[in-house]
């Protein structure tokens, strides 16, 4: 996920604060992985060098002066050619796990032992997203949904792998 255009999208839904923006972000989108203060500042600074938003000004706050920021149309323009745009599957379609099997193939290592242990990895994993919805909000649902269905693909992948070693080993043999 590109965090600056989540934070763009989330200063484009009505004018905020850093710190409002900060827990905003937390609380839709940092459930995995929270921001840093750091790093919130950072990219609205980066936002305002090209002209993605603007301050509206300084209100006095607990601390220190607080800066207000709204979206610009510029802003705007680039948020929404970004929602519009299809997100492409990743290209890189060589994992590192696809790297491991045929290595371990040309090494003669036991790569179905390797399927198994990424198996059981992510039937862990899995057990676990599953335990984290029970109570979890929707957008969190949601996010650990999209999660489940690419641990589904993964352990697809490893069962189709898995009865094709043999195959996969006479072919690597010959690049050998």
């Amino acid at each position: 996920m590109d965090r600056s255009l989540a934070l763009l999208g989330l200063v484009g839904a009505g004018p905020t604060h850093g710190y409002d923006l900060k827990h905003r972000y937390d609380s839709v989108f940092g459930t995995a992985r929270v921001m840093a203060f750091g790093q919130i500042y950072s990219t609205l600074g980066r936002m305002i060098r090209d002209g993605h938003i603007e301050t509206l000004g300084q209100e006095p706050g607990a601390g220190p002066d607080r800066k207000r920021y709204q979206i610009t149309a510029t802003g705007r323009e680039h948020l929404q050619r970004w929602l519009r745009e299809p997100d492409v599957p990743s290209p890189q379609m060589q994992t590192n796990l696809f790297a491991k099997t045929v290595l371990a193939l040309m090494l003669d290592d036991d790569a179905d032992a390797l399927l198994d242990t990424q198996r059981t990895a992510l039937l862990g994993r899995m057990r676990q997203l599953t335990t984290d919805k029970a109570n979890a909000p929707l957008l969190e649902r949601l996010a650990i949904d999209h999660a489940l269905f690419h641990i589904e693909a993964d352990l697809r992948w490893i069962d189709m792998t898995s009865a094709r070693l043999t195959d996969m080993k006479n072919e690597v043999s010959f690049h050998a």
